[in-house]
């Protein structure tokens, strides 16, 4: 006989999976509200966040004009992962299979902000390009796959977007 303390208790946590497993899946639909901003990590979610496996290799500032350095984080588990401002950790969607070319629009955009401007910072090296999106907003891809941030991340490290939907992961230098 299950818990009956904890049983709804999963079906809530099975419910948020799902929530952001169909937004994730989303390839169109309605702009990103003007209000994401998308170099930095947004506000609010409901998905759980855990604490961090471990730091950013060095901390990510603001260059010139307003743009995320690109840092390279080391972590154990995951390898070395792109991070945007603040540390926070920077995806990959796998049906972003056109270089220059974001799928991941409406209320997938809202869930994965995708990061707007961006320079390289120590030990990245690939080719960093800017492209218009759908809603004419511009967005960041490195090596040709657009860059986003997760909104189930709170703090830099945080690896909580890692194989959601079995289509987004840390984003490899």
């Amino acid at each position: 006989m299950p818990n009956s303390i904890t049983t709804p208790y999963r079906a809530v946590g099975l419910v948020a999976v799902l929530l952001i497993a169909a937004a994730c899946s989303s390839t169109g639909g309605a702009s990103a509200p003007a209000s994401v901003a998308a170099s930095a990590p947004p506000a609010s979610t409901e998905a759980s966040v855990a604490p961090p496996s471990e730091e950013a290799s060095s901390a990510p500032s603001e260059a010139a004009g307003g743009s995320v350095t690109l840092t390279v984080v080391k972590n154990a588990t995951l390898g070395d992962f792109l991070a945007g401002a603040d540390g926070m950790t920077l995806y990959a969607f796998t049906p972003d299979a056109t270089p220059g070319k974001s799928t991941c629009n409406g209320d997938c955009a809202t869930n994965w902000p995708p990061l707007v401007e961006a320079v390289a910072g120590t030990g990245v090296s690939g080719t960093i390009a800017t492209f218009a999106r759908d809603d004419g907003s511009n967005q960041v891809s490195y090596n040709g796959k657009p860059l986003y941030y997760f909104a189930g991340d709170k703090a830099a490290g945080d690896t909580n977007g890692q194989g959601v939907g079995g289509k987004w992961f840390v984003a490899k230098p």
